[in-house]
């Protein structure tokens, strides 16, 4: 009984941690993310997520990374608002989530 409840509550934890990739895509937006990283990048606000030497390479990572640029920039996100962020992120970008989870065709052809 006590491993079904493990693996229930384990179940709850992955399906809260999941964010809304469109809430994401549209706080992006409204917190002007991709201004601050034109800034950064001279430029292009997608460069800081695709250079070669990000130091972002990790879900935990990312989550993190949310987690500072909220806190550092006051953006006044609430957790759950991080989570939508980064999981819009990882879906248009990283692809972590893919990584540990294939989709079932195989498909991974999505390039940015």
């Amino acid at each position: 009984m006590r491993a079904l409840l493990a693996c229930f509550c384990v179940m709850c934890n992955i399906a809260m941690a999941a964010g809304d990739a469109n809430e994401g895509r549209r706080l992006v937006a409204e917190k002007q993310c991709e201004n601050c990283h034109a800034n950064r990048t001279m430029g292009d606000a997608k460069a800081i997520y695709l250079r070669k030497d990000r130091k972002v390479t990790t879900l935990e990572k990312l989550k993190a990374q949310v987690a500072l640029c909220n806190s550092e920039l006051n953006l006044q996100m609430f957790p759950d608002e991080e989570e939508h962020v980064v999981t819009f992120l990882d879906g248009e970008y990283y692809r972590f989530t893919a990584k540990a989870t294939p989709s079932p065709s195989g498909d991974r052809s999505h390039t940015h």
